[in-house]
């Protein structure tokens, strides 16, 4: 049998695919739900790159209270770098929205598209993995972390004492991640 190519497929899964399966046990209600969901994390991810490209290119959005012009503006503002990759360790590393760090301020924002509450764990978490990999101490500088969600801004001062406490079990939790896989290649 000579099977039929598919080439522009390749590396895509469809929706209703074989290896997500759960599908064959939906009820209508729940694949509305989860195509819903698919569907507004696609949207999420494009307005995200279109974030990006803004910031990048230094185009500012009218000013309004809408959530993508308050971010991309004061992310342009501050100079600040988009999706900025922060790396301890290949077990520790996470990629920040926009990031910046000057006059001694670290400045972290990330843009929130769906309408789940967030926390502010995930702006320490990237922190802490900036005073890691660039050898500052939360103590010795100050912290501007902001969540954009729902045409609203979020702001928090990073506590160093929660960033020592991330940076402490990022330390800890990757050696035992390291040693665990020294121990499952014996």
């Amino acid at each position: 049998m000579i099977f039929n190519k598919h080439f522009d497929l390749v590396g895509e899964h469809a929706f209703l695919s074989a290896s997500r399966y759960h599908w064959i046990n939906y009820d209508d209600e729940k694949l509305d739900h989860v195509w819903t969901a698919q569907q507004a994390a696609k949207r999420g991810t494009d307005l995200h790159a279109f974030a990006h490209e803004a910031i990048r290119l230094g185009i500012k959005l009218p000013k309004n209270q809408q959530t993508m012009s308050l971010y991309v503006n004061d992310a342009i503002g501050y100079r600040m770098t988009p999706e900025q990759i922060l790396y301890y360790s290949d077990n520790a590393f996470g990629t920040a929205d926009t990031i910046s760090f000057s006059k001694n301020v670290l400045r972290i924002f990330d843009l929130k598209t769906g309408k789940l509450n967030c926390s502010v764990h995930q702006l320490e978490v990237y922190a802490a993995l900036f005073c890691l990999e660039y050898k500052f101490s939360p103590f010795d500088i100050a912290m501007d972390l902001r969540i954009y969600q729902s045409n609203e801004i979020n702001q928090y001062e990073g506590d160093p004492d929660v960033i020592v406490h991330i940076m402490d079990k990022i330390i800890t939790f990757d050696k035992r991640i390291n040693a665990l896989r020294l121990e499952a290649m014996q």
